[in-house]
């Protein structure tokens, strides 16, 4: 339970940091109108309405260690190849990697919520599931606000011009890496969380 809250947390923050920087990219950097900045964006939720369902599936037959690992993975390296783009990055490296960014949050949502509901008794099911909802929030407010400080700190900074155009590629280079790391915590909690002892633990709070 206490692993899922963290999961959520972070893959739901590296998501709201995702889409903050995204947008500004496309539409400041790039130049494109509001709607090519959402067409460039749709490989995203295109894979991740793809793999949800897929993840359920793998969750009725594995458990949630391979869903977990994969989004973990999936959400490092996106976040990892786009603290590399540039001013004239191709369209085929934005699609490969907003797509690779949709897997992991595709894999991640129905983890989440097994892991929500599976950690604790089944007579504090309301419980788990508001706290779902509560980590999700919270995730979605602290990825917004540390990366978009982030940014602000390094854009605006003294002796710094502050145009948008000219310096969002260097400012947001570190916001991508924060995104990175939440990655790299939904994938070690994904291995941690999944041991056998994790699943003891799980099969003994089901028969309470």
């Amino acid at each position: 339970f206490a692993s899922a809250n963290l999961v959520a947390v972070c893959a739901i923050a590296a998501t709201a940091g995702f889409l903050f920087l995204t947008s500004l990219y496309l539409q400041d950097v790039r130049g494109y109108t509001a709607v090519r900045a959402g067409l460039t964006i749709l490989p995203m939720p295109v894979t991740m309405a793809l793999c949800a369902p897929l993840s359920g599936r793998m969750l009725a037959k594995s458990g949630s260690r391979a869903p977990l690992v994969i989004a973990g993975a999936a959400l490092t390296l996106s976040s990892a190849a786009l603290s590399q783009l540039s001013s004239d990055s191709t369209t085929m490296f934005l699609f490969i990697t907003y797509a690779l960014f949709g897997v992991g949050v595709g894999m991640v949502s129905s983890a989440i919520t097994n892991a929500f509901m599976s950690g604790v008794p089944k007579s504090q099911a309301g419980v788990a599931s508001g706290m779902n909802s509560a980590s999700r929030q919270l995730g979605t407010s602290l990825g917004v606000a540390i990366v978009g400080s982030v940014l602000a700190s390094r854009l605006f900074a003294p002796g710094q011009r502050g145009s948008m155009r000219a310096g969002f590629l260097s400012a947001a280079h570190p916001g991508w890496w924060v995104m990175a790391g939440c990655g790299y915590v939904v994938l070690v909690l994904g291995i941690l969380s999944t041991t056998g002892w994790a699943r003891a633990t799980v099969s003994r709070v089901r028969s309470e």
